[in-house]
């Protein structure tokens, strides 16, 4: 979608937090370059999207004065037609939004303090703009995908719209690959694990008495992400959590103890209550994840090579194995077939696969398997063992109707998408009281209607 027809609404924590620097830090005279409807569009905003633009280096198609007011103004019109429509959105999911991007700025900045000094003013007040920011964009995409709900495509469609579509608009399509894994875990040996055990034991016992702060710890010990900010997770709701954290972390009651050790499959975490809020919860926690010694993993190398052996000389195939031998909890009940989760395909850019898959692959003939390998589980972040099987690859080609239907798919309904829009916002356009400054006017504007009689 062109930036100048309908902005990208969700925001990155990079973009938030460029625009509410600014926002902070703007001392320009609030000068109004625009009027929609009853609603004001300020010189100060203009300026701040177009410096919140230039720090993430997105591409303007045209004079920023011109293409940013009409950008803010078509967001207003969405938004009053939003109010018409009575449109709600899913508080749950705007607070676990604002969450999520909180957590990652405290990664970015360092704290919830410097949060505060960064953007000159107190949390709340931070929160309850950025709330409203990520409020106002799901209303918006709501609006977007009512106007658009009933559009529906048949094959028919796809083919006329792809006869269509001048040669040069058809994409080129990367070289893309089929693949089957079948994965095993290396055995841990029951003192590791007992080792990480007593680790957690006597930080627990560290926190009880008094000598250390669970914050502290989590900073210096803990193996999850959530380490450099104290382990704290944020407000989660019980879906959000593994069901065995969450069993225990919706049982605690006193910020002050400790929780017994959860096993989950990252491995062994102690949890501390921060704060409930009716069905979220907001806790801290160690992880420790016991280690895999070189041997375990030359024992799961040696099975998975014999298992291989086994496919290669006929014995059962690899789809029959799957099922029984994998411990991909993602692939192993799909015959060991990997579904890419950008487009649910069973198709992957070699840039999407792991870095290890994509390696060994590279070399591989469709029909042939894998020796056995080392490569890191990409959700649990520990070393596992595979073998891959390449079902299928497609050479680099320009897109066609038998080879890349959901792609032509995708753009025929994204063009009708796109035509739809336009046509609403140009009809709004021209039933909306619309007034611009002098200075402001001189400009190509993407929609006609904007300059009305004086």
């Amino acid at each position: 979608m062109q930036l100048s027809t309908i902005r990208k609404y969700t925001l990155g924590a990079t973009a938030i937090m460029a625009a509410l620097t600014l926002s902070s830090q703007n001392n320009i005279v609030e000068e109004v370059a625009w009027v929609v409807g009853d609603q004001p569009i300020y010189k100060s905003q203009i300026e701040e999207m177009y410096q919140q633009m230039r720090y993430e280096r997105v591409p303007i198609n045209g004079d920023p004065y011109c293409v940013i007011p009409e950008q803010l103004a078509i967001e207003k019109l969405y938004l009053h037609q939003a109010e018409v429509d009575t449109v709600e959105v899913q508080e749950a999911m705007v607070t676990q939004q604002v969450d999520a991007r909180i957590n990652m700025l405290i990664d970015q900045i360092g704290s919830k303090e410097k949060i505060e000094e960064y953007f000159r003013k107190p949390l709340p007040e931070f929160r309850e703009q950025l709330t409203q920011t990520i409020r106002d964009n799901y209303r918006i995409m709501q609006v977007q995908d009512n106007i658009t709900s009933d559009i529906k495509t048949t094959p028919s469609d796809v083919l006329h719209y792809f006869n269509d579509l001048p040669q040069d608009s058809i994409p080129m399509v990367p070289l893309q690959v089929e693949t089957q894994i079948i994965t095993l875990n290396p055995e841990i040996p029951r003192s590791e694990i007992e080792d990480v055990k007593a680790r957690l034991r006597d930080y627990t016992d560290q926190v009880n008495r008094g000598e250390r702060e669970f914050y502290t710890l989590a900073v210096l010990y803990s193996e999850d992400g959530s380490a450099s900010r104290g382990g704290e997770t944020g407000f989660l709701g019980r879906g959000h959590l593994e069901p065995e954290y969450a069993a225990v972390a919706f049982n605690l009651n006193d910020p002050k103890k400790v929780s017994k050790i959860v096993e989950t499959q990252y491995g062994f975490h102690i949890i501390q209550l921060i704060e409930k809020r009716g069905d979220r919860i907001n806790t801290r926690h160690i992880l420790l994840r016991p280690k895999v010694s070189d041997a375990d993993l030359t024992k799961a190398i040696n099975r998975l090579d014999s298992i291989r052996t086994d496919i290669v000389n006929g014995k059962f195939t690899f789809e029959e194995s799957a099922p029984y031998l994998s411990q991909d909890k993602d692939t192993r009940n799909n015959r060991g077939v990997m579904v890419n989760s950008k487009d649910r395909t069973t198709r992957f850019e070699m840039s999407e696969l792991p870095a290890e898959i994509a390696k060994v692959v590279d070399k591989m003939e469709p029909g042939e398997i894998s020796e056995p390998f080392i490569m890191t589980d990409p959700k649990r972040n520990c070393d596992i063992v595979a073998i891959v099987k390449l079902t299928n690859r497609v050479p680099a080609h320009k897109a066609n109707m038998s080879d890349d239907y959901q792609l032509i798919k995708d753009m025929c309904e994204s063009s009708l998408r796109t035509k739809k829009l336009t046509d609403w916002l140009d009809k709004k356009i021209k039933d909306t009281y619309v007034r611009i400054e002098d200075g402001w006017d001189n400009c190509e504007f993407r929609h006609s209607g904007w300059l009305k009689l004086k």
